[in-house]
């Protein structure tokens, strides 16, 4: 068996909070358990948002909480043209159009479909099912759109992907903390089809989350990706993405989420729970295990 490799991977886009020190701190917590390595990647796609001052601060988070960092760290940044690679594989497959539709228009197609009591799927983080062009767009405006200058996303037609996979797919899901974390594999079915047809990259932006995961993951060796359980049906994604990119299969673990007290996940602009506010506010690494149940 080859050692294990856990990751977390951050964006320097505002402050970690309760919920990342979760994360961090259980996959450190888990790489121990199993002699395995513990990396840290940098998510910084986003170059306006993900700041050199926010990356500094982000480090010294992790710091205090103890987190070990090896290096090199990878950063999204600097690994462009990797992404751009994996996406002309699916291009020269057939796999890619361009998308053109708004997200204002996407929500009022969606409206007016289901003014009349009828239903448009959702895929299960809630947004709808890409329509496509055509159901919105006449033929010269589509073609208009696509002669011009006009924004565009790049995405996966997954009706095509799942045929050229001709199988099912499933993935290993592993436990996250505790007793758990030494069991047996479960086999859960993959179900990508729910989720359309996924954004792989935009025009201004050469990948997307579920393009970059992949292929980092992949890049770093990663073998266990322990997330948190908002990223569940992802995982159905990318077990397409890396059958058709031909990349390892690693296990997956899903851990519990850290709520507010509105009963939803945590957020970086939710500044309360911000690793740094409670620092200042007095809270001790052993106050902050506590109150995480580590």
């Amino acid at each position: 068996m080859s050692r294990p490799v856990f990751r977390f991977a951050p964006s320097p886009n505002g402050h970690l909070h309760l919920g990342h020190a979760l994360s961090a701190l259980l996959n450190v917590r888990a790489a121990n358990a199993l002699n395995g390595r513990f990396l840290l990647r940098l998510e910084d796609i986003d170059l306006a948002r993900c700041t050199p001052d926010l990356e500094r601060e982000m480090l010294e988070d992790l710091d205090w909480l103890g987190v070990p960092l090896e290096e090199p760290l990878l950063r999204q940044s600097q690994a462009f043209e990797h992404y751009r690679k994996a996406l002309e594989h699916l291009q020269d497959l057939g796999l890619v159009y361009a998308a053109y539709l708004t997200r204002a228009e996407i929500r009022t197609f969606v409206a007016d479909y289901e003014s009349v009591g009828r239903h448009w799927p959702r895929d299960p983080d809630g947004a709808p099912v890409y329509p496509g062009d055509h159901a919105v767009l006449a033929e010269h405006e589509r073609k208009a759109r696509a002669s011009s200058d006009a924004p565009f996303a790049l995405r996966l037609n997954m009706a095509k992907a799942l045929a050229k996979i001709g199988k099912s797919l499933s993935w290993q899901e592993g436990g996250s903390e505790g007793k758990a974390l030494f069991r047996s594999d479960q086999k859960i079915e993959a179900k990508a089809a729910d989720w359309g047809d996924v954004i792989l990259a935009r025009k201004d932006t050469p990948t997307s989350y579920h393009l970059s995961v992949v292929v980092d993951d992949a890049r770093q060796g990663i073998t266990d990706i322990l997330r948190g359980q908002d990223l569940y049906h992802a995982t159905s994604v990318h077990r397409v993405l890396q059958e058709l990119l031909e990349l390892p299969e690693p296990r997956y673990r899903h851990h519990r989420l850290i709520l507010g007290d509105d009963g939803r996940k945590l957020s970086k602009s939710n500044k309360d729970t911000s690793l740094r506010s409670l620092r200042a506010s007095g809270m001790t690494h052993a106050d902050l295990r506590r109150r995480l149940g580590l």
